[in-house]
């Protein structure tokens, strides 16, 4: 089981707290540094989160950083054309020597688009506009040199742009697909992805029974795509640091996923995951960007326990 690090940075969220913490991480031996793609917290009525970009952030630390795995989960796809995402995430890999992934979902938080001027059309046409977004992708990175590439959808279109972007990876960075809905997610992950999000612990079996059925219908053989979960954690060795841990997490629903205790409840709450899910990769979510003692002790105490 693959455990890392998912930042969703809160308050005090500058470049400089990031990149402390994913030092921290990949100090601490878990395999990779993910952030969230947002404008806003999650609490609309928060006015402390400070907004950075997540991809400007991982090309940063991917000339920081020497061994993490680095990512979005998830990338919003109305937040970027798809000719420049996929432009963006080539280079970001090529900075880190092939250790990029991409994250990308419809986009859900109507709030942070109205805040920052960015368009936000209804369900329907946001997953329209994610195949296309996900077609012209993987057409822009896998379509071999010398080959051209175009793409004319309702949505997008792409004409034949010459050289096209080139990944360290090949055939290109994993891409990770997720969420909670019952047939498009689960159907364009079957399609496009390397990983497949099951998002957070509540009904995790029941989605990927559903994820599976989904791959078998469509010809995709569901073992050769990664299952991953998030999972909000306050991990301590005292109650005290135990109870400082759980203040930093959100309230409302999240708050009732996270794991809240020692390493060895972290532990059995792992092995609950991979037996119900078929888990193999877990993102620890973590919100104090200062607190990188937090992700140490995860490392140090839960890591060798699996």
């Amino acid at each position: 089981m693959k455990l890392r690090a998912l930042l969703e940075p809160c308050r005090a969220g500058s470049y400089d707290n990031i990149l402390a913490l994913a030092r921290a991480t990949e100090e601490s031996g878990l395999d990779g540094f993910f952030r969230s793609d947002h404008l806003l917290g999650v609490d609309p009525e928060d006015r402390t989160y400070q907004p950075t970009d997540s991809w400007a952030t991982l090309a940063g630390l991917a000339r920081e950083t020497r061994r993490i795995r680095l990512g979005t989960l998830v990338t919003a796809g109305t937040f970027r054309a798809p000719g420049l995402l996929a432009t963006t995430v080539a280079v970001v890999d090529a900075m880190s020597g092939g250790r990029v992934e991409l994250g990308i979902g419809a986009g859900w938080y109507g709030e942070e688009h109205r805040a920052f001027g960015i368009g936000f059309p209804g369900t329907g046409e946001r997953f329209d506009r994610l195949e296309e977004q996900l077609t012209i992708i993987t057409g822009l990175w896998d379509t071999p040199d010398g080959q051209p590439f175009s793409f004319d959808g309702k949505h997008y279109q792409v004409s034949n742009p010459g050289v096209l972007p080139r990944t360290a990876q090949r055939p290109h960075p994993p891409l990770i697909i997720g969420g909670t809905g019952a047939r498009r997610t689960p159907a364009l992950a079957a399609r496009f992805a390397d990983e497949f999000n099951l998002a957070f612990p509540h009904g995790i079996r029941e989605r990927r029974e559903n994820f599976d059925r989904i791959c078998e219908e469509t010809g995709r053989d569901p073992s050769t795509v990664r299952k991953s979960v998030i999972l909000p954690v306050a991990c301590g060795t005292s109650p005290a640091e135990i109870k400082a841990r759980e203040a930093s997490l959100p309230a409302g629903p999240l708050r009732a996923e996270a794991v809240v205790g020692r390493p060895e409840d972290v532990l059995e709450r792992l092995a609950e995951l991979r037996h119900e899910g078929g888990v193999d990769t877990v993102y620890f979510h973590l919100y104090d960007t200062e607190d990188s003692d937090h992700v140490r002790l995860l490392g140090a105490e839960v890591l060798p326990g699996l």
